[in-house]
């Protein structure tokens, strides 16, 4: 008979193993710091093009509107946003011409849209209490229907001299009254969206506002920097 020795392999922790987790690890917190720094970095550009379509917005909601003052409301009044020291709620913007008179308010608004936030910047006509014109800041609605709310010039022009009182209402029918808008086909929700959020952002400014006529004066150089 023949003696057949047989072996038995245990196995046992793989130092490759280890060195894969470790190098994964430093991986990812190598990746974590660039990020971090890529942020940090790009910050600020992100920031400045931001205020800049913003002041951009302005301009384009307030007509003749050449210069910017911007609020916040603090202690039951309007104080400069850049004195207020941090400022976290929301900002009124005061739009002046190359004369520093006093043009219109504009007012920034967000809410749920159909697929996702939807922001929108508007104008306001306090001595004829009017919507002057209506931008959209921030949309992901859905391409060909909801984002008609900034790209059909002809709905968003329905904006431009929009009555506020009664508060802005969507018809289906056609608007016969000038507080009202007509839905848009196929995107009548993204359109009552809109109307929602200048509503809402109408019932928080408007009572804040000083009478026509005692609007502040433009005190400080807003030609653009800083709205």
């Amino acid at each position: 008979m023949t003696d057949v020795e047989l072996t038995v392999s245990v196995p046992g922790r793989e130092p490759g193993s280890i060195r894969l987790v470790a190098t994964l690890v430093v991986t990812a917190m190598l990746s974590g710091i660039v990020l971090a720094g890529a942020f940090q970095v790009t910050k600020p550009v992100i920031e400045a093009n931001r205020m800049r379509e913003l002041r951009a917005g302005v301009f384009t909601v307030v007509p003749g509107a050449t210069r910017v003052r911007t609020f916040t409301w603090r202690d039951g009044r309007l104080v400069d946003a850049e004195d207020d020291d941090g400022a976290s709620g929301p900002v009124l913007y005061a739009g002046y011409d190359d004369d520093s008179s006093f043009r219109g308010w504009a007012m920034v608004g967000e809410g749920a849209g159909f697929q996702d936030t939807i922001r929108v910047l508007h104008g306001f006509d306090p001595t004829q209490w009017r919507v002057t014109g209506m931008h959209i800041l921030l949309s992901r609605e859905t391409p060909g229907l909801g984002d008609k709310i900034f790209k059909d010039a002809d709905w968003v022009a329905s904006f431009d001299a929009l009555a506020v009182e009664p508060p802005i209402t969507v018809v289906r029918d056609g608007r016969d009254e000038a507080h009202e808008v007509d839905a848009i086909t196929g995107a009548t929700i993204s359109s009552q969206a809109v109307v929602k959020i200048i509503n809402e952002a109408n019932a928080a400014w408007l009572p804040r506002l000083p009478p026509p006529g005692a609007e502040p004066a433009l005190e400080r150089d807003a030609s653009g920097d800083t709205p």
